[in-house]
């Protein structure tokens, strides 16, 4: 199995990098966006085309393999132990404000497991690339997570999700509680180069919630390979389907941990618009 763990790597890297290419064309020339059901939740003909081509990528050469992508859902073979996750363009929203912090994550699932993970950020040029057992990299050097190791010293990332303005389950006291306790908390609307930062070491830890797969498990196995720590708030084994995640450079793990335990969600009541 681990034998062709390389070659779903350099298949993983074609996708992102044909993906990356086409959001390329597309910036600063969009005609159409459009929100998909929840407020802020945009989508623009750049997720679309740049998706068919990094289809076109991964059924050209495992025809046989299950896909879950953002925007055309499962498809496949849908009973294969391999799945493949792709966000054509994680980060939509600054996209589409010409904001240059996007990236196309494509990933492999074996057995439900994430062992196969590409990041691209096109408009930094570049590739983070990981496979169990085979490391992390950032266009082709090797990745290392940070050696911060308390909270005061660290930068941490989150984001917020769609559903923020409505639900109690929200992370904003949270954002405080940690601005607080470190030099920083960074918000940089796409979750797999939030992934991909803690894992070459410029930021320390990220937690976040209301996540889907495709915006996780590539990010998750470059994490792991860098020498981090991925796992569920409490420190419970991960759990893609949860749409949370808790990664850190390690050192900061259970400290991360024990202030997501004890901060109490902020109450969205007292938020009000001021009279006009």
């Amino acid at each position: 199995m681990t034998d062709s763990y390389p070659q779903f790597l350099d298949i993983a890297s074609e996708a992102a990098l044909t993906g990356g290419s086409i959001l390329e064309q597309y910036w600063g020339n969009l005609t159409t966006v459009r929100e998909k059901g929840r407020p802020g939740d945009l989508v623009t003909e750049a997720d679309a085309a740049a998706e068919r081509e990094i289809l076109n990528v991964i059924q050209r050469h495992f025809p046989n393999h299950g896909i879950l992508a953002e925007e055309s859902g499962q498809g496949g073979q849908v009973d294969s132990r391999y799945l493949w996750t792709i966000d054509p363009l994680d980060g939509t929203t600054n996209y589409a404000h010409q904001y240059p912090f996007s990236a196309v994550s494509v990933a492999l699932l074996i057995d439900q497991v994430p062992r196969v993970g590409v990041v691209y950020v096109p408009f930094h040029r570049e590739l983070f690339r990981a496979a169990t057992g085979l490391g992390a990299t950032l266009n082709r050097q090797p990745i290392h997570v940070s050696n911060t190791s308390t909270l005061a010293q660290s930068l941490l990332v989150t984001g917020f999700a769609y559903d923020r303005r409505e639900t109690a389950d929200n992370n904003y006291a949270e954002f405080c509680q940690f601005t607080h306790l470190t030099q920083g908390v960074r918000r940089g609307g796409s979750a797999s180069i939030d992934l991909a930062y803690v894992a070459c070491g410029r930021l320390d830890g990220y937690w976040e919630r209301g996540l889907s797969p495709w915006d996780l498990a590539a990010g998750v196995v470059i994490v792991q390979e860098a020498g981090g720590q991925v796992t569920a708030y409490d420190q419970s084994p991960f759990d893609l389907a949860s749409g949370r995640i808790l990664a850190s450079n390690g050192r900061l793990h259970r400290a991360m941990s024990q202030v997501l335990s004890r901060v109490k969600p902020l109450d969205l009541d007292s938020i009000t618009l001021p009279d006009s």
